[in-house]
């Protein structure tokens, strides 16, 4: 068996047992499966949804971004940032109301929130649909990740039906338990090679940071800097705005909040998240060091830079270990993202089909729903797809569309009421689906105004939520729900 490879087998069964040991001593209803039974200490909480922020994203995508797009790949630190700051306020007052009423999931908060079964499911719809591709993303990063650090000795085919079922058993058994436990391993490992590549590659290659830059502005005028289309300062400013906006609200960040013992938690980590954030600038160092060192890369190839550049610096061991924390980076917030949607299915689709089944058979069908979801999540990444950044960004425009419904209910006096909100949603939705699908129509109705064309399609819908939810809720002001936080 080969170094890298010999490493990878070595990561993946310890984080199998890691990850099953973790249940012992532990009653595994459908609480404890889903969200640790509300007892996360504040550190465990940290690195929980530090897990969901590390993906394959921190090592393929980032890196890819910077190589490919250049200065445009800032937008990274600045969204997360942002998002940070907002969780100050914002995580305490969702924990609360999720504690008070026991909830689950992030449709039960709606549901919940304005006293609407439909609008919990129609919440859970819009969650599965920008969280599976997310889910599909882990799988093909593996893949990736994987089937290059082992020198192709494994392929990524095999690599991505190892990865789900290794996903799916620890899973299966320990739920939110497993993969915070195995969060805390990954975070170390990923944020050490990190920073050591971030900072050796540039040096390596270059001398310093500063040579770097200075080697890429000569070869490449421009590059370094936002683009004049494309990429460009609208761009920039508008994909911020959306994906800062939205980051707390995937489903399985959401539902993270409600693992907490205490609202204080969130606060605290608030003040330190955007620090922890930096891990990714290092990826971005590794991004630009390729620019200049590997062949050009094209479309979604581009989240292979940071291999090939590894690949063609290290010895077959130290690859080894690059492999290894690329595959916690899909194995751990993959097994997140596997409980989130496997809690949707069986609370919000599940349960109201089958009003008398009792919590055992709950967690047995969530249990169930995730074995099915890893086996089509695993089989769709086998296919080719857009760079996992282009993917990301798709998915956050499609999440951000809950954001105003949830501002809003977390007013003393809420404006919005249950149809309001659900059309609001509805429209934001149809919104990015359309303008993704038609090449960006809204673009076309003002030719004259070339700027338009360049800005995210998501903070167009979500302007169209807003305006549709305050327009129907004003005129049927008789249906507004007076809910308190």
């Amino acid at each position: 068996m080969s170094p890298p490879l010999l490493i990878i087998a070595f990561t993946l069964l310890a984080v199998l047992v890691l990850a099953v040991t973790a249940r012992r001593r532990v009653r595994m209803n459908l609480e404890e499966w889903s969200i640790g039974g509300r007892g996360f200490s504040a550190p465990l909480v940290f690195v929980l949804m530090a897990g969901e922020i590390y993906t394959t994203f921190t090592l393929l995508g980032a890196s890819g971004f910077a190589y490919g797009y250049g200065g445009a790949s800032l937008y990274i630190i600045v969204y997360t940032t942002q998002a940070f700051v907002l969780s100050y306020w914002l995580l305490p007052a969702i924990w609360r109301f999720a504690k008070e009423n026991e909830l689950l999931t992030q449709a039960d908060f709606f549901a919940r929130k304005y006293d609407s079964t439909p609008l919990g499911l129609l919440v859970a719809c819009i969650s599965l649909t920008a969280l599976l591709p997310y889910l599909i993303l882990q799988f093909k990063g593996l893949g990736i990740l994987v089937s290059a650090t082992s020198y192709g000795s494994i392929s990524s085919k095999i690599a991505i039906w190892v990865g789900a079922a290794v996903m799916g058993v620890y899973v299966m058994a320990a739920g939110m338990h497993g993969s915070a436990v195995t969060a805390v391993v990954k975070d170390v490992l990923v944020l050490s090679v990190c920073v050591f590549l971030g900072v050796y590659l540039p040096i390596h290659y270059y001398g310093n940071l500063p040579g770097m830059f200075s080697a890429i502005d000569a070869a490449k005028p421009g590059f370094l800097s936002l683009s004049a289309h494309g990429k460009n300062l609208t761009w920039y400013v508008s994909t911020i705005t959306v994906c800062g906006l939205g980051m707390f609200m995937w489903p399985h960040t959401f539902s993270s909040v409600f693992t907490a013992k205490s609202d204080d938690h969130f606060r605290r980590n608030a003040s330190v998240m955007p620090l922890y954030a930096l891990v990714m600038l290092f990826s971005m160092f590794v991004g630009m060091a390729a620019v200049l060192r590997i062949p050009p890369l094209k479309g979604g190839q581009i989240d292979l830079a940071l291999l090939r550049l590894s690949i063609a610096t290290f010895n077959p061991w130290e690859v080894g270990v690059i492999g290894a924390a690329g595959l916690l980076t899909a194995l751990v917030p993959g097994s997140i993202m596997l409980v989130s949607v496997a809690t949707l299915f069986t609370q919000n689709v599940y349960r109201p089909l089958a009003p008398r089944a009792t919590d055992e058979r709950l967690a047995r069908v969530a249990k169930f729903a995730a074995a099915a979801f890893t086996l089509l999540s695993a089989a769709i990444a086998l296919y080719d797809v857009q760079s996992i950044v282009a993917l990301l960004i798709m998915g956050y425009n499609l999440v951000t569309q809950v954001l105003p419904a949830l501002l809003a209910s977390l007013l003393t006096n809420n404006p919005v009421n249950r149809l309001g909100a659900a059309v609001g949603m509805t429209t934001g939705l149809a919104a990015v689906l359309t303008m993704y699908w038609t090449g960006g129509m809204f673009a076309g109705l003002f030719p004259s105004q070339s700027w338009i064309a360049d800005i995210n399609p998501g903070l167009v819908a979500l302007l169209l939520n807003v305006a549709t939810m305050v327009a129907v809720s004003t005129l049927t002001a008789h249906k507004v729900i007076d809910v308190r936080t």
